[in-house]
């Protein structure tokens, strides 16, 4: 069954329907030789594939989560049903779906032995003579092989049919836009309107060129951007059609103006061309590419044909408008290909001005890309170099506030993201520049972070691989380099870039047993499994290890290579089994239970040594391990809600009955008691771990209770635990972000808590939620000198993170580097004075203080970390 959601969502709309399968049953658009009994009865035996197709299509926010929702009961509703749901990836939130137990996949591009399949076969399907087979199928080849951005686009099956196509007759062009412009051309030819006028006898027959049809378009795509969807909404309805058919028609003075926009209309309801129709009188270009390529040629038109529109509006109206806008970037990198070179390096100069730091940084990386649409750079070098000299400093690019690594995940994944964006933009773009690959190779050393060195491996590996050093460099760095992170990225890359080589096979063989370090030895065997599989020698070499290494994290992952590559071995089963119970070691009886689950679901033995694992293992990370797998493999057993139930309360340790809660909340949402069970667990348990899992359980799953906001405000003062306390403020933060009452509470908290660390939990929460409230800031003014070092602490970052470069805080910040009473009782707490330090490095590097202070800092601060730290930034400064 495939749904197109867009339709569905208009069917639904106009009351023609309440759910999927009144959608099939009643309306237009959807066709099913099966009553609605019929269906129903099929779907419930699950002897069926369910596409919804086009979540993003549907364009207003609400709606999508009404089909979501929907989306959510028809899967409850049929459980055994494949579902897939389809949706690009700008503008997606997984999170919903992900709830749902939706699997998350991306659609990649073609890979080049697919490209050259496809050439292959279409031309011994399309062409009869031997010769011009041939012929024209090597001229496709060295097309796409000469031409970089033409290489790209062919990783799309739908613009490599189109260049085939174009190919029959021509060589292909260099370009993207002229590609689109003849591609364009193709299909318009078969946009036969002149056979559909001499066959209506009411009107005189017309001659229509191409270049007229590609004008109509033009005006069709510029109408759908400035309408209230911009280019996220591809649809227009046929009124708005038949007007600007009709409106071009008569500037040409042709008469009949509108019947032949009719006509035109019409035959797009039968055939689609570039435009199809969509049902409910609603057109849409057949392909989003037409309807990027169209708008932005009509940008181009009016600027330089038209001359309505000049080089700033370009800037400040087309590109200033619209470059924080993803859906926007392949019009405006069209753009950038279809005019002048020396405009283009006046839109990267503006680019390169705008304060993108907010939006990641977006406006850089889409000036690169703008660049790589530009054949003969060297017109405007010195602007490419100043492109390339920001980009390159975005590798050491770090937040404008104190953040900790570990803790704040959210900020350590945007830096990382950020930084090895960079990477990959300098290495695409100036990749045949030669001092790239040097440049690269200096990003590898350890002063950079693990992920850029991570990065600069990958497009070290993927980019130079021909050059004769590349692979000698990154063996020596595969043990050089003490980070796991990067070892598994270097055995990776070598794996997958150099698997033909001789040495590469043996080189990981060896690192799998005779390396001295765990890591290593855990990245080789990683890099065996997804790139020598078919190799006799890998199999032998993961049984061995996954008994024989002296390390646990080796053994787990020989096991998990096992598992997922060798399931039918007949001994991987028994090796599995054994490893689940017998390991001295917690985390590999973790990952055997893991792989049991997923790899030997439907053997009998499976379901009973998991409930055993689940009560008898004697540690509790396995024990809720096997909770975990029960709950999501075996949800359907009569007697897992009950086991989950009976380890929510019974079992002896808090981290495994916060499993079994987790389980109940995310597999058993509907059932009456679970909620029952989560306020009982929130209050009654004896340990603050168990409560607080119990209320963010609660909070995550039940938001829409009634009573859940009124509980969890309980939780925030009534608790005797401060853990407890923080967790429920929290979640308040997260769940009931616009809750004015909240705002309040979170204000009382701030001052009233008797421990600091729940003061800083209703600070931190004031801060993300309430920031533009007149009192936020002084209360964390105030804040910033309170007797509890984690107070001072919190202040002091929420005032540098969401009151950025007011001059006024310097003071605050500098009081605390100076006076802050702080003394280190354990190696994991995080001093004020150095939270105030970095902020002022940060903020304030030129201001007239900061450098002696850092001396100061350097010399004399009584904490070795502060003293340390200092040192560092010193050195920094004086390079």
């Amino acid at each position: 069954m495939l749904i197109e959601l867009r339709t569905y969502m208009r069917r639904r709309e106009d009351k023609e329907c309440d759910n999927f399968l009144e959608f099939f049953h009643k309306c237009s658009g959807a066709i099913s030789h099966l009553n609605q009994h019929q269906l129903h009865e099929q779907l419930k035996s699950g002897k069926a594939l369910v596409m919804f197709d086009g979540l993003d299509e549907v364009f207003d926010p609400a709606q999508r989560e009404d089909v979501i929702t929907d989306i959510h009961r028809f899967t409850n509703e049929y459980r055994d049903v494949q579902v897939i749901v389809t949706s690009r990836v700008i503008g997606y939130k997984p999170q919903r779906l992900r709830d749902a137990e939706f699997h998350h996949f991306i659609l990649q591009d073609l890979e080049p032995e697919q490209i050259q399949d496809f050439i292959y076969r279409w031309h011994e399907l399309t062409f009869i003579d031997t010769a011009d087979k041939v012929r024209k199928r090597e001229r496709l080849q060295i097309g796409i092989k000469t031409s970089q951005s033409i290489a790209e686009l062919a990783g799309n099956p739908l613009l490599l049919t189109m260049m085939a196509i174009l190919n029959r007759n021509q060589e292909l062009p260099r370009d993207r836009a002229e590609l689109y412009n003849q591609a364009s051309r193709v299909l318009l030819h078969q946009w036969d309107v002149e056979r559909a006028l001499q066959e209506d006898k009411r009107l005189d027959p017309k001659i229509i060129h191409y270049k007229d049809k590609q004008a109509m378009l033009r005006q069709v795509a510029y109408h759908m951007q400035i309408g209230d969807k911009g280019l996220a909404g591809n649809l227009i309805s046929v009124g708005d059609l038949e007007k600007i058919l009709t409106d071009y028609f008569k500037s040409l003075e042709i008469t009949q103006a509108r019947e032949i926009a009719r006509v035109m209309i019409n035959q797009l309801r039968t055939r689609n061309f570039i435009l199809c129709f969509l049902g409910a009188d609603y057109y849409a270009f057949v392909h989003r590419t037409f309807l990027e390529y169209f708008c932005a040629w009509e940008f181009v038109w009016q600027f330089e044909k038209e001359r309505s529109i000049t080089i700033e509006d370009l800037k400040t109206e087309v590109f200033g408008k619209h470059w924080q806008d993803e859906t926007w970037h392949e019009v405006l990198l069209l753009i950038a290909g279809m005019i002048d070179v020396k405009f283009v390096g006046e839109i990267l100069e503006y680019l390169m001005k705008q304060d993108g730091e907010e939006e990641k940084f977006i406006n850089l990386f889409l000036a690169a890309k703008c660049l790589a649409e530009v054949r003969n750079r060297s017109v405007i070098a010195s602007v490419a170099n100043k492109l390339l000299n920001k980009l390159q400093d975005l590798t050491k690019y770090d937040l404008w506030y104190y953040y900790r690594p570990i803790g704040n995940y959210k900020e350590t994944i945007l830096v990382i993201k950020i930084r090895t964006q960079a990477i990959a933009i300098v290495t695409a773009i100036w990749k045949d520049n030669r001092e790239t690959l040097h440049w690269l190779k200096d990003c590898t050393t350890a002063e950079n972070h693990r992920h850029v060195r991570g990065a600069a491996i990958e497009a070290l590996a993927s980019n130079f691989k021909e050059d004769p050093d590349i692979c000698s460099f990154l063996k020596h760095y595969a043990t050089a380099d003490n980070e796991w992170y990067v070892q598994d990225t270097l055995m990776e890359a070598l794996a997958s870039n150099f698997k033909e080589d001789l040495d590469t096979h043996s080189f990981l063989k060896d690192h799998t047993t005779a390396d001295n370090h765990e890591d290593v030895r855990e990245a080789a065997i990683k890099a065996l499994a997804s790139n020598f599989k078919e190799d006799p020698d890998t199999r032998s070499i993961f049984k061995d290890r996954a008994t024989a290494d002296n390390h646990e994290f080796v053994r787990g992952a020989a096991i998990r290579a096992l598992a997922s590559n060798f399931k039918d071995d007949p001994d991987t089963h028994s090796i599995l089994k054994d490893r689940a119970t017998a390991d001295n070691h917690e985390f590999v009886r973790e990952a055997a239970i893991d792989a049991l689950a997923s790899n030997f679901k439907d053997d009998p033995d499976t379901h009973s040594i998991l409930k055993d694992r689940a009560t008898a293992d004697n540690h509790e990370y396995v024990r809720g391990a096997a909770i975990r797998v029960l709950a999501s493999n075996f949800k359907d057993d009569p007697d897992t809600h009950s086991f989950l139930k009976d380890h929510a309360t019974a079992d002896n340790h808090e981290f495994v009955r916060g499993a079994a809660i987790r389980a109940l909340a995310s597999n058993f949402k509907e059932d009456p008691d679970t909620r029952s069970i989560l306020k009982d667990r929130a209050t009654a348990d004896n340990h603050e771990f168990m409560r607080r899992a119990a209320i963010h359980a609660l909070a995550s799953n039940f938001k829409d209770d009634p009573d859940t906001h009124s509980f969890l405000k309980d939780r925030a003062t009534a608790d005797n635990h401060e853990y407890v306390r923080s967790a429920a403020i929290r979640a308040l933060t997260s769940n009931f972000p616009d809750n004015l009452d909240t705002c309040s509470f979170f204000k009382d908290r701030a001052t009233a808590d008797n421990h600091g660390y729940v003061q800083g939990a209703a600070i931190e929460a004031l801060a993300s939620n309430f920031k533009d409230d007149p009192d936020t800031c002084s209360i964390f003014k105030d804040r910033a000198t309170d007797n509890h070092e984690y107070v001072r602490r919190a202040a002091i970052e929420a005032l540098a993170k969401y009151f950025r470069n007011q001059p006024e805080l310097f003071e605050i910040y500098y009081n605390c580097v100076v006076n802050d009473p702080f003394e280190r009782k354990q190696d994991n707490e995080t001093n004020p004075r150095r939270v105030a330090l970095e902020i002022i490095i940060k903020q304030f590097p030129q201001h007239s203080q900061t450098l002696p202070l850092l001396h100061d800092k350097a010399e004399n601060d009584p904490d070795e970390e502060v003293r340390n730290f200092a040192q560092e930034k010193l050195a920094e400064f004086e390079k």
